[in-house]
């Protein structure tokens, strides 16, 4: 058996996280969100829009999302600000033929699991083209407001779900987010795809770029990397 294959022949559970991982940051969805946030900050503060952007970051650095800073530091209510971010046009991500077609072919569950929204999740879903495909979407509210990589939102998420972590992977576009996942026995995959700055800047002040200890596997591109995987897992099944 392939390497690859035989990393995953005990996966039962496929857990994705949404925003840069199940569509490619190329395609620049995550910018109208970025820019939005700066948007609300800039109201809601007074502010010019660099120093919106460096209240911006500086939160999502420190406490892994935003709007988790907002809510802790000024009392933001969460819906006001989600509501208000992710009002974007979902319509420039292409459908995604391989991801979908690969994700079709992927025995097991498939779960969502995201600091984004429900409503979000969906509407990212239906533009690429792989809607009807996860059993289930675990979003930020699910985890009352308490982002990755924070362990707490994990347990939540397995609790509700009901899945044995040393049999299941995860897929994320932020190294540090799978620190936790690892340390519970998960498979985890970082798909690193170069145009996501944020990704790639907050992994660099982590120290969690490619070769960060809890990370097994590393792709720019989700879809080929399940369409090589369901492949060498099918090839070797019908060759036994």
């Amino acid at each position: 058996m392939s390497e690859l294959a035989s990393s995953f022949a005990h996966v039962e559970t496929w857990v994705f996280d949404l925003d840069n991982t199940l569509y490619q940051a190329r395609h620049r969805l995550f910018d109208q969100i970025d820019e939005r946030m700066g948007t609300f900050i800039a109201s809601r503060f007074a502010v010019d829009r660099s120093e919106a952007r460096r209240i911006q970051k500086d939160y999502f650095f420190r406490y892994g999302t935003t709007l988790r800073g907002l809510m802790s530091e000024h009392g933001v209510k969460p819906n006001d600000f989600l509501e208000f971010v992710h009002d974007i046009d979902h319509s420039v991500l292409p459908a995604d033929e391989m991801l979908a077609a690969a994700l079709d072919k992927l025995e097991g569950r498939k779960l969502i699991f995201t600091n984004g929204t429900v409503a979000h999740a969906e509407s990212v879903l239906n533009a690429a083209g792989i809607a009807g495909r996860f059993d289930d979407i675990f979003d930020i509210a699910a985890s009352d407001y308490e982002p990755k990589p924070a362990a707490e939102p994990y347990r939540k998420f397995i609790a509700e779900t009901g899945f044995e972590p040393k049999s299941a992977a995860m897929f994320e576009d932020i190294a540090r987010n799978l620190e936790v996942p690892h340390g519970l026995g998960m498979v985890t995959v970082l798909v690193a795809d170069t145009e996501n700055h944020d990704g790639a800047m907050i992994n660099h002040l982590n120290g969690d770029a490619e070769g960060a200890p809890y990370v097994h596997h590393v792709t720019d591109n989700l879809g080929e990397f399940l369409h090589r995987l369901v492949h060498q897992t099918n090839s070797e099944e019908l060759n036994a």
